[in-house]
């Protein structure tokens, strides 16, 4: 039985050719996707973020009544005094504990309008930031529907594609298997290099399949003889003929 070493280089050419193809396929298949996924994924974020913030405000708005009720028993408890010592008034000696209860009583006045204004203040901030919370909510209704849109289309094309993809990724990795190791790193290698992914292509009119750069009829001669493995002097893919390319071909 043969061993990877034991192919010619025509048949590592086809392997590493026929496993160049199935990566492009996934890859049409993701460009299908487009930033679908990470659309998705912005929405989630940015509703987490905006949930937060709602969380946030109730925190806030908790510690404002918390204060507000502070306030209200603290002026209570100044209009109770000030009731004390209204009553304590009628019964007086004399001037100088009228003059100090006076004081006190006038002390408990100044407690309960500081405490008013507290309170009131306070209600402002309650009002600031109910409209803040209501406003954060309809952001995340807006954000939700635009979520659920995109989860749709995404979930559509996951649908329609996610057999094919699963069938796909197994034929890669089987196809790697037959790729000569040292052809399948530097396959990699390019593949990763690249952002459409292109590794190994054609020559296309006289030119690289992948850059562009017109190759040299003798290059090209020797790429069509298939009987050592050239790369593009230009971007470094792997170069095939237009036989070989089309002769090539996988079932999805």
């Amino acid at each position: 039985m043969a061993t990877v070493k034991d192919f010619s280089v025509e048949e590592k050419l086809t392997a590493v050719l026929t496993l160049q193809k199935i990566d492009s396929k996934i890859d049409e298949i993701k460009t299908l996707k487009g930033e679908l996924p990470m659309e998705v994924k912005d929405l989630e974020d940015e509703i987490e973020g905006l949930q937060t913030r709602i969380n946030n405000i109730d925190a806030e708005e908790k510690s404002i009544n918390e204060f507000i009720e502070t306030k209200t028993t603290g002026k209570k408890e100044a209009q109770a005094l000030i009731k004390k010592y209204e009553k304590q008034q009628d019964n007086v000696k004399n001037n100088r504990e009228f003059e100090a209860i006076t004081k006190e009583m006038e002390m408990q006045e100044l407690e309960v309008k500081l405490n008013e204004k507290h309170i009131k203040d306070a209600n402002i901030e309650l009002k600031e930031r109910d409209a803040a919370k209501q406003k954060t909510a309809d952001k995340i209704k807006d954000v939700e529907a635009a979520l659920k849109l995109k989860r749709t289309e995404l979930d559509k094309i996951i649908i329609e594609t996610e057999k094919e993809e699963k069938a796909l990724a197994k034929d890669s990795e089987d196809a790697k298997g037959k790729v000569d190791p040292r052809l399948l790193s530097a396959y990699e290698r390019i593949r990763n290099s690249y952002r459409n992914g292109l590794s190994v292509v054609p020559i296309l009119r006289d030119s690289c399949g992948g850059c562009f750069n017109v190759i040299p009829p003798q290059r090209q001669s020797e790429i069509r003889q298939r009987k050592k493995i050239i790369v593009c002097e230009h971007c470094g893919r792997i170069l095939v003929d237009t036989d070989l390319n089309d002769a090539v071909t996988i079932k999805h």
